[in-house]
């Protein structure tokens, strides 16, 4: 079974990301082939600057690596580092209808967030697509919020099939992540870079530990008194890191009264900083071997481009080109 994962460069790791995607994805290197790979072609769609990408480009890998991608068991590299990618979308652009560019609400949403209508970001569909059927994928996990990236897949693998032959792409399919963990940002509401209230996966333990202290928003109880443990961001948080022991602990703690908000953030901190203790070694060793990201990635894509090769070829023959 081959499994094929992308994230975009973004910026800085959060919590958000990581319980949100990351660790389910990660996990999928133990149960077949898995391939990884950063989306740096469709970063540009909505993050201008070389300088910018470069360095988000590097960062996600190497976090990523810090928290558990391993290479020795997994295929990771590089969108940019695959050209074939490009020559299968513009394939599958030969058969992808504008009706359905049309309707995928990933432009819709990015239009109404205020960036440019660029071809890219319309044509993204088709590319994702082209991502996901170079490797031959059977599996594609993604959210509910994601299923239609695919269905467009799908629908354009179909109709090369029909074209072409029925044997031209492999139909993936789509393994839904039902239940994702919900992780509120330090003021409650969704946790997102656009919101400002992230929590993130490394960093500087003074200046996170004050981010906690400073930002997680609680309420005027009186230490003396029970604190209400519904819609309590400290426990919603707390969860995600300690024992199921622990977190009963500390909610049966707020119900009783007589300890502080401080203490349940610095217990907050701790947890989290423990959590996170074995990524953040991994991290500190990457950093110590400098071309250690480098060569994985290099690696990565000498691997990701034979597979590659295969598939584009059965196609370049199918459709005529070769």
């Amino acid at each position: 079974m081959k499994y094929l994962t992308g994230l975009q460069p973004s910026g800085k790791l959060h919590i958000g990301n990581y319980f949100g995607a990351i660790q389910n994805a990660i996990a999928l290197q133990d149960k077949g082939e898995a391939f990884y790979f950063i989306a740096n072609y469709h970063a540009m769609t909505t993050q201008p600057g070389a300088d910018v990408l470069r360095a988000n480009t590097y960062e996600m890998a190497l976090d990523l690596l810090a928290c558990g991608l391993d290479p020795e068991k997994a295929v990771f590299f590089a969108q940019s580092s695959v050209p074939e990618v490009n020559e299968l979308a513009w394939v599958l652009s030969t058969v992808c209808p504008m009706g359905l560019l049309e309707r995928c609400h990933s432009y819709k949403d990015k239009i109404a967030k205020g960036f440019s209508p660029n071809h890219a970001l319309f044509a993204y569909p088709a590319l994702m697509a082209a991502d996901i059927l170079l490797y031959d994928s059977d599996v594609v996990p993604v959210g509910k919020d994601q299923k239609q990236h695919l269905e467009v897949t799908r629908d354009l693998a179909g109709k090369i099939n029909d074209a072409f032959g029925a044997d031209t792409l492999k139909m993936p399919e789509a393994l839904i992540n039902e239940v994702t963990a919900i992780v509120p940002g330090l003021d409650g509401q969704k946790m997102s870079k656009s919101y400002g209230n992230t929590l993130p996966v490394f960093g500087e333990e003074k200046a996170l530990r004050k981010l906690i202290n400073k930002k997680v928003v609680t309420d005027a109880t009186p230490l003396e008194a029970p604190k209400p443990t519904e819609n309590s961001i400290i426990l919603a948080l707390y969860k995600l890191f300690a024992t199921a022991e622990e977190y009963e602990e500390m909610v049966e703690a707020h119900k009783r009264g007589g300890v502080g908000y401080g203490q349940f953030k610095k217990d907050l901190f701790e947890a989290y900083w423990e959590y996170f203790r074995a990524a953040r070694e991994k991290r500190e060793w990457i950093l110590a071997h400098p071309g250690y990201v480098d060569e994985v990635l290099r690696n990565g894509a000498e691997r990701a481009r034979e597979a590659a090769a295969k598939v584009l070829a059965r196609v370049r023959k199918a459709v005529g080109l070769i």
